[in-house]
């Protein structure tokens, strides 16, 4: 009796210690999402808490009080990210940290970066009721404007220029200025910067901004990597004249390849195997009248992929398409590679397989997919360990006051970063 009942009890620990019998609560975390919607709400329906504005601030203020409620440590770095700490029950470990933003685009959703960033907290409560302490100390960060050019955790990485902190943004007034609205401290972002091996592994909840999951209904999507992004000017220079007087066939009109090079950047992204994209999305024509055939046409071509390697590959098919289109037309091609937009970030195929069978286990389907926006993660990818983990988006809209994940998905997302932490915290000793 006495073995069986020892047994029974080291079943129950070991149930325990992995985190079996926890569970968030979905309708806690989901009304604290819409408590949070209600700051910057719009007469459209959509969401002005735009970085640095008043109704960010304010959101901000209900956040630290969420964290706080938590258990967690809160404070603001230099950057104005919120920090929110919990120690672990082996001080000499390095932090699991985990979170997002809650920052939106103008006229946004009400679940793009908050998902994350409540999902975060959620988890630590959930720990925190059960009485629960892991041996990692955790820390939640809630980013500065992610949507203005992943401000945060640019500068958490040392990434983020004295250059950048003059960049106006989306409540109209300096990165600089907008972080000393939120009690950080420009001045001193330098030494802020965190290294490789400061974090045991870095986590992010977020919906899909994409329909892979909703569209074959699918619970959980395991991110393989964010994208890099690489933009290009190809201009055609010809020779401006008068649209009325000046024959078809004496005309170097360079509008003619740029529209066919449209076209053909469709072509030649679609010939590669794989999941590549390609977009023209500015075109400019000089003088721009409509009584003038234009001097010079300018075209903006995007690509995105996991392997820079491909991207270049792909444009150099482009280039020499453009080059062949140019020198039919009569026309002069220049191309600028205007700048390196983002690396790409793979995601730690250890975390992956992490995120993969602990939401198997709870009876989720799974995806692996990439990422073909931009997150903290990407950033935070360069110090440490990263995974990712989305959920469905109605019809993969976001950025868009249509923007909706249902209760239980989220829940479901916030289940699998619980559970996953868990797993981390045994595997990373």
């Amino acid at each position: 009796m006495k073995t069986s009942l020892a047994f029974l009890l080291w079943i129950f620990t070991w149930t325990l210690s992995f985190g079996q019998t926890f569970q968030v609560n979905p309708d806690r975390l989901h009304e604290n999402l819409m408590t949070l919607a209600t700051y910057g709400k719009n007469e459209m329906g959509g969401s002005d808490r735009v970085a640095y504005s008043k109704h960010d601030i304010a959101a901000r203020t209900f956040v630290k009080s969420l964290m706080e409620k938590a258990g967690l440590e809160v404070s603001v770095d230099f950057a104005g990210n919120i920090i929110g700490k919990k120690q672990g029950k082996n001080p000499n470990l390095k932090p699991i940290v985990f979170g997002s933003h809650i920052d939106e685009v103008p006229n946004g959703g009400d679940y793009d970066g908050p998902v994350g960033s409540l999902g975060a907290i959620e988890v630590v409560q959930t720990l925190a009721e059960n009485n629960f302490l892991i041996d990692h100390p955790l820390e939640v960060i809630i980013f500065t404007n992610e949507e203005g050019g992943v401000v945060g955790s640019r500068a958490i990485v040392g990434a983020l220029s004295a250059e950048a902190l003059q960049v106006v943004s989306n409540a109209g007034i300096t990165q600089y200025e907008g972080i000393k609205l939120l009690g950080g401290d420009p001045d001193r972002i330098p030494q802020m910067k965190r290294s490789p091996g400061d974090i045991a592994a870095f986590l992010e909840l977020h919906i899909e901004q994409g329909g892979n999951l909703f569209n074959e209904k699918l619970d959980i999507g395991v991110v393989e990597g964010i994208v890099a992004i690489e933009w290009w000017e190809i201009s055609f220079k010809g020779k401006a004249n008068h649209a009325g007087t000046t024959p078809m066939a004496l005309r170097h009109d360079p509008m003619l390849p740029a529209a066919e090079l449209i076209l053909e950047v469709n072509k030649i992204v679609n010939s590669y195997p794989g999941r590549q994209v390609a977009t023209v999305g500015k075109i400019q024509a000089f003088p721009g009248a409509g009584n003038v055939i234009p001097g010079e046409v300018k075209v903006n071509v995007e690509i995105r992929d996991l392997s820079s390697e491909k991207i270049w590959t792909v444009y150099k098919d482009i280039e020499r398409k453009a080059q062949e289109l140019a020198n039919q037309s009569g026309t002069k091609l220049e191309i600028k590679h205007i700048e390196v937009a983002s690396k790409p970030a793979l995601a730690d195929p250890k975390i992956r397989e992490i995120i993969k069978n602990q939401a198997e286990k709870l009876g989720l389907t799974t995806k692996s997919l990439p990422s073909g926006a931009g997150h903290d993660a990407q950033e935070m990818a360069r110090i440490a360990p990263m995974g990712m983990i989305f959920i469905p988006s109605k019809d993969g809209i976001s950025h868009a006051p249509e923007e909706y994940s249902s209760k239980e998905d989220i829940g479901n997302g916030a289940n699998v970063l619980l559970q996953t932490i868990l797993s981390l915290d045994k595997q990373l000793q």
